[in-house]
């Protein structure tokens, strides 16, 4: 197994304060605070809760009823003598279902299906964003880098463009190579302001990703050991990755929803117990009780003859949402397979352009002495000092951009392989999230008054006093974040 190289763009040009923030607290400080982290967990929650929902449809159903009626007019054969009242009436019935066609058994089973393709789905949420956290983290260090390279290289070109200046005031140089030197020190000018517009861009991506504003980055930890082929990154992949988990658990529950559509021909049983209250509260009674008590048990059987077509159509568009997510399982099999093997190429692609721009900087480096030598005694143009320059500079942001390139390749493969959530990077800044806490405490519930407090919102804003307007549509929780529940 190989393991990614540890040094990094920082590590490799500049040396890292020993004070710096880490990748590491960047990953914790997502985890705790990422509004797509958060949304999903809630949405997880709201999956959880339809096991509730189905399980819900086995269990006795009470109901009260209480009225209070007077008679306006009696006439006729109606007219017993009583009087016209009011009259207070109340009753109480008691259902329990006993037989529903499987529909309740298929229906749980369906649910509880879905929690687990719900659960799967969140660690590939965790995995898509801690990889955009790194991403943005070492564009960050890379662009940093960048900046500073192309910081020294305007240095370098105007202590040139001075010394072409006085030499030309002797008349050992032409008017051709201060020009030349003038148009070589615009054009780095050009090119920190394209360097300081892509930090700037990096920075923000680091914001919104990450919840804050990056301060000093140290380089990253060297990441777990990295399959040493893209067939084997495929192999894992398709036993770990979670949108395969997460669709193929969508695919069986929707096989359950047909079985769920098919109970609809069958009959339903069920136990009711029923009870009545009447009391004549005024007017004549005409010798008869003003009150009265009724009770009843019975079974009720519904058997279904015709419903104008509804089982059958319900039936086919079950059988044909399950045909659909079949297919999204081969093509979700596909994106994985091929995410995995374009992420390995990219790493070991990385890997090998490192080694071959170390060489190239290394000897740059040694061409640039040599060109600055030979400048001193006339062999040399000034030209081609400044060319040696340029392929200096462009060498060490093409290894600056290559050490980036491989952090990240390497983070997107253990992503594709299913290794990129809190669990696998260890992370070490509170108690991790528990899917399981929150299915455990609603779905047995049998109380029609319990509930949840109001949401607190966890994730951050990131909008500074300066950027806050007069009269904002934000709302009004700033959303301190929390440990996950």
């Amino acid at each position: 197994m190989k393991r990614i190289l540890l040094a990094t763009a920082a590590a490799a040009l500049v040396a890292g304060p020993a004070a710096a923030d880490t990748l590491r607290a960047a990953l914790v400080s997502t985890y705790q605070a990422n509004p797509t982290i958060n949304a999903q967990r809630e949405a997880l929650q709201a999956t959880d809760a339809t096991v509730a929902i189905a399980r819900s449809q086995s269990r006795p159903q009470v109901a009260a009823t209480v009225g209070l009626n007077r008679d306006l007019t009696r006439s006729g054969v109606l007219d017993t003598g009583r009087g016209k009242g009011p009259v207070v009436s109340g009753g109480l019935d008691l259902s329990l279902p006993l037989f529903q066609g499987g529909r309740v058994r298929n229906s749980v089973a369906a649910a509880r299906t879905r929690v687990e393709a719900g659960r799967a789905t969140l660690r590939a949420v965790e995995g898509d964003v801690f990889t955009d956290a790194v991403t943005a983290y070492m564009d960050v260090v890379r662009d940093r880098v960048i900046v500073e390279l192309n910081q020294n290289q305007i240095r370098v070109l105007t202590t040139n463009l001075e010394a072409v200046r006085d030499r030309f005031e002797i008349g050992d140089v032409t008017r051709t190579d201060v020009a030349q030197s003038e148009a070589r020190l615009s054009l780095a000018r050009a090119q920190l302001e394209t360097a300081r517009a892509r930090l700037a861009g990096s920075e923000e991506s680091y914001r919104r990703i990450i919840g804050r504003s990056p301060g000093e980055l140290a380089p990253p930890d060297p990441l777990p050991p990295l399959p040493t082929s893209g067939e084997e990154a495929v192999r894992i992949a398709l036993v770990q990755n979670p949108d395969i988990i997460a669709i193929t658990r969508q695919a069986r529950a929707a096989g359950l929803d047909v079985n769920v559509a098919r109970a609809d021909r069958l009959p339903t049983v069920s136990g009711v117990v029923s009870g009545d209250y009447v009391n004549t509260v005024g007017g004549s009674s005409g010798g008869f009780p003003r009150a009265g008590t009724q009770t009843s048990i019975g079974v009720n059987t519904r058997i279904p003859l015709y419903q104008g077509g509804l089982p059958s159509a319900r039936i086919r568009q079950a059988q044909a949402i399950e045909g659909q997510v079949q297919e999204q399982v081969i093509g979700t099999e596909r994106a994985v397979v091929a995410n995995a093997r374009s992420a390995w190429a990219s790493y070991d692609a990385a890997q090998r352009a490192i080694q071959s721009n170390q060489v190239a900087v290394s000897a740059n480096e040694l061409a640039l002495e040599g060109a600055r030598a030979e400048r001193t005694v006339g062999t040399r143009t000034v030209i081609e000092v400044l060319n040696a320059e340029q392929e200096l500079l462009n060498s060490q942001v093409q290894l600056v951009s290559a050490r980036r390139d491989a952090y990240v390749a390497g983070f997107q493969l253990l992503n594709a392989m299913g290794q990129a959530e809190a669990d696998d990077l260890g992370l070490e800044g509170g108690p991790l999230y528990d899917p399981t806490g929150n299915y455990r405490r609603v779905t047995g519930g049998w109380s029609d008054w319990s509930g949840e407090p109001r949401h607190p919102v966890r994730s951050t804003r990131t909008v500074t006093p300066a950027e806050t307007p007069a009269t904002s549509v934000a709302p009004a929780a700033t959303g301190v974040a929390g440990p996950p529940r």
